[in-house]
This record gives structure tokens, C-alpha cells and sequence, in this order.
């Protein structure tokens, strides 16, 4: 079956059939398909659209194209959580030991950075020793005894969709609600889950801008799910500026280490995790309905639970032993830090999200090409939530960067990325929606 002719069918509109997905996703596997036709498909897929027995066909295509997990006699419900992406969301970091304290156990097969949005396994590589590609028997035996162990795709795991995920992300492709669908769904079918939350972001800084996609991705993810036999709920949250007050791989890392720790719990960032947390106790049967569970996922956080479960998880994927105590110790840090002031007295009215990710991304902390390597060091500290009230002058976040002229380019797009008022924006709701 010839590629440009399976492109040709989806560039004229048409629908894909089974043999149609299957050689693609063959050609994905083998290296049969060049560079060149897995793009070109991807943007037909992109102006085309996919239905939803597409969208599912892909979705199975990809995740038959390598190993396929099972837990057989694990004592507890296998669980996952996933986020359409955005900035600042560092949020699997602390759910996986979390949910791991509560009774769950989670292996989370987490991506890399996609676009503007930083990737949870790059995030993680900033640990020294940190293994995100560690051999199945020693995945499998994390879980189980741990109860989490967040990776990387495996070679053999949904490797269909590694290589696909790669050039979506470098070819303007990434916005399309059958390849977002079948790309995180084909890694979670994979990983033998019996319950999925999933995270859909939306505003200015996800791929999801407006409601209504936002809406589409999460009816998308649930019904494909659905239909798999995987119990899904999505949980639609706002994006329309960072989450958390930390931005960069490291700092992320060094922001999830003070949240499990309890020294510092910005409020959007904690809610999300608890919602999103909520949702796999109670899909896994841990909890009777979502206060209880909360309740239960505080309990966890105030003992030290959870902060223990990630200090373990980090030592046996070959992390160090006190990231947990002395985390400045092992992360890298950028030699220049420098404020961005407010350029006017008032209030901080809004942020172009978006702009703030590729930002990163410009400075090093993400990638241009997949090839690209990444400088963990560079990012925002202190970053400053709307709403807040400053004086000019004062500084609204922190750049960190590799040197002196980036660090003066970073504050200038800081900036201008920022919107000022003289009263506070209205409030929005952190959940905006549930589906599922």
C-alpha cells in the first residue's frame, strides 16, 4: 500500500480505513514511511479532521505497535493521570507519589516537552542519575513495590506514536483532536491502566484555546477511552496563565520538592493536583466520592506520605538519595537570575501564557528541533499570579538564564507578554468543566 496514496486519501477528506491506518502506522514503526509522508499526513490529518472510528483505529494501531503492559495480582487499582499540556504544569510530578501514598499505583509513562509546553520527563532529566528509560522488569518492579514510577516511552512501548509525537511537534501539527486523542491514549492503553483522569487545559497557554476545543479534546479522550474499556474522567482547567510559580525543568523539579515538602503550596496548583487526584481514588475504588477523597489525599500530604514516596521513587530510578532535603545540592541552576520589574503601578491584569512557554523554549528550556538538546537551568521563578498588585519597579518574576544578554531579552518578552489595569480581573473558575 503505497504512502502517498493513504495521504492522498485523507488530503481529498476521505476517510482512513483499518488497512489504511495500519500501513501508516506499520511505516511509523519500520522507518518504511520517510520524514517527509509522516508529516504530510499529519497536516492532512490536521485540515482533514479524523472521525471517531478513525481516531480509535489509529489509537489501537499504535498501541498494539509494541509491548503491551499487564498487572496481574497487583493489590490495588492501576491509575493514571494525564495533561493536555501547558505551562508550568508540573502537577504528574507530585500526583504520581500522591495518589501512590493513598493506595494506588501509577505507572506513569510521561512525554516530553510539545510546542510551548515543558514535558514531565524532561523535567525529571534534570535530576542527576534519573533514569526515564529504565528496563521493564526493574518498571515493573518499582510499581509494585512503591506504588509509582513516572518514565519516558520505552522503545518498545507505543513506539508508533514516539516517532509521530516527535514530528507533530516540529511541524505545526500538534492542535488536532484525533492526534492529541490517539497520541496519549495509545501510551495509557499501553501501560494496562483500569482508570485515567485526564487534565484538558484551557485559555491563552494550552493547546486548547477556547472552550469549546477544550470541550471537543475531553469528549474526544473519554469516548475513545471509553470505547477501549478504560474508565475516564477529564476534567477541563483554566490555562490562561502559569501554573505554579515555577517555570523551567529544574525549578519545576525544585517547586515539587517544596510542595511535597509543605513550604510552599501556590493555591491553583494545589487545587489542580487534589482535583485531578480526587478523581483517580475515585476511580480506582480508594474513596467513596471526591470530598472523601481530598480528605484523604491531605491526610497523606500533611504525614509526609506522598514527599516520601517521591524521595524513594527518585533513589531507584537512580536519582540522590537527599533531593528530598537538599534539592539546591543537586539541580542545576542558571549563573544569571535578574528580576523583571512592573513596568507601571497597577494591577497585573493578564498574561500572554503562550508566549511566556515559547519564551522558555527560546532560551534553551525546550526544543526548536527534536534533536535539540535542553538547558534544565534556564526558566521564571517567583512568578507572580493575576490579580496581584505592585508597585512599578517591583518584581513580578525572576529570569533565569545562561547569561547576561539572554537574561535582558527574557525581561523585555516578560514584559511584554504582561497585561496591567488599575483593578483586579474577574475570577475564573480553576475546573471550568468534568466530562465523563
Amino acid at each position: 500500500m503505497l504512502a502517498q496514496e493513504i495521504i492522498r486519501t485523507k488530503r481529498d477528506g476521505r476517510a482512513l480505513d483499518a488497512a489504511q491506518i495500519e500501513a501508516f502506522v506499520k511505516g511509523l514503526t519500520d522507518g518504511s514511511w520517510s520524514e517527509g509522508q509522516v508529516a504530510a499526513l499529519g497536516m492532512a490529518v490536521f485540515l482533514r479532521g479524523m472521525g471517531r472510528d478513525e481516531a480509535v483505529q489509529l489509537t489501537r494501531a499504535m498501541m498494539h505497535s509494541g509491548r503491551v503492559m499487564t498487572w496481574p495480582a497487583m493489590p490495588g487499582p492501576v491509575l493514571d493521570k494525564h495533561s493536555s499540556g501547558g505551562v508550568g504544569d508540573k502537577v504528574s510530578l507530585m500526583l504520581a507519589p500522591l495518589v501512590a501514598a493513598c493506595g494506588g499505583y501509577v505507572p506513569m509513562i510521561a512525554g516530553r516537552g510539545l510546542g510551548h509546553t515543558g514535558g514531565t520527563v524532561d523535567k525529571l532529566e534534570s535530576i542527576p542519575g534519573y533514569r526515564t528509560t529504565p528496563e521493564p522488569a526493574d518498571f515493573d518492579r518499582i510499581v509494585r513495590s512503591l506504588g509509582c514510577a513516572v518514565i519516558g516511552q520505552t522503545a518498545d512501548l507505543a513506539p508508533a506514536d514516539k516517532r509521530f509525537y516527535a514530528t507533530r511537534d516540529v511541524t505545526a501539527t500538534v492542535e488536532s483532536v484525533p492526534l492529541i486523542t490517539a497520541s496519549i491514549l495509545s501510551k495509557k492503553l499501553a501501560a494496562g491502566l483500569q482508570g485515567l483522569a485526564m487534565d484538558v487545559k484551557c485559555g491563552n497557554g494550552a493547546f486548547a484555546a477556547t472552550p469549546a476545543f477544550a470541550q471537543e479534546l475531553a469528549e474526544s479522550i473519554v469516548s475513545v477511552a471509553t470505547g477501549a474499556g478504560l474508565r475516564t474522567r477529564a476534567l477541563i482547567t483554566d490555562m490562561n496563565q502559569i501554573l505554579g510559580t515555577e517555570v523551567g525543568n529544574a525549578l519545576e523539579v525544585l517547586e515539587t520538592v517544596r510542595y511535597l515538602r509543605g513550604d510552599a503550596r501556590e493555591a491553583r496548583l494545589h487545587e489542580v493536583t487534589l482535583a485531578l487526584a480526587a478523581e483517580m481514588l475515585v476511580l480506582g475504588h480508594l474513596a467513596p466520592d471526591l470530598p472523601a477523597a481530598r480528605a484523604k489525599l491531605q491526610a497523606a500530604l500533611d504525614s509526609g506520605a506522598a514527599a516520601e514516596k517521591f524521595a524513594q521513587m527518585v533513589v531507584a530510578l537512580g536519582g540522590p538519595s537527599d533531593l528530598l532535603v537538599a534539592p539546591e545540592k543537586h539541580l542545576p541552576a542558571a549563573p544569571i537570575v535578574v528580576p523583571v520589574p512592573a513596568p507601571r503601578t497597577g494591577v497585573l491584569t493578564g498574561m500572554a501564557t503562550r508566549d511566556l512557554g515559547m519564551l522558555v523554549v527560546e532560551m534553551g528550556g525546550g526544543r526548536r528541533v527534536a534533536s535539540d538538546r535542553i538547558d534544565m537551568r534556564v526558566g521564571f521563578s517567583a512568578v507572580r499570579p493575576l490579580g496581584t498588585a505592585c508597585q512599578v519597579g517591583e518584581p513580578i518574576a525572576f529570569i533565569h538564564a545562561a547569561d547576561a544578554a539572554q537574561a535582558e531579552r527574557a525581561v523585555a518578552a516578560y514584559v511584554a507578554a504582561t497585561q496591567w489595569g488599575d483593578a483586579p480581573p474577574p475570577s475564573t473558575p480553576l475546573v471550568l468543566a468534568t466530562v465523563g
